[in-house]
């Protein structure tokens, strides 16, 4: 019978000792962020409370759908603030 070992990746240690290093990877909405560690290549997400959370399937559903409707209404806001400006 043979063992398998886990061998922990050499950024996976950095990231324990040292923290990890987070970049700002997608700009949702003003205030939502996506976040990727350049080490090891864990992603973040920050919820309804501005906490950094674990960006799951469904917080990466959530994002996509607020980053459509945030778009819409940007553009929305847009045009109408150029079509007041006209008279």
């Amino acid at each position: 019978m043979k063992k398998t070992t886990n061998a922990i990746a050499p950024m996976r240690i950095y990231c324990d000792l040292f923290g990890h290093n987070y970049e700002m990877t997608k700009k949702v909405t003003k205030h939502v962020k996506e976040y990727t560690c350049k080490c090891c290549k864990r992603q973040l997400t920050t919820n309804g409370n501005g906490k950094l959370t674990e960006l799951t399937p469904k917080f990466q559903e959530i994002n996509s759908i607020l980053e459509e409707i945030y778009t819409r209404r940007m553009i929305r806001l847009k045009n109408k603030t150029l079509t007041s400006s006209i008279y």
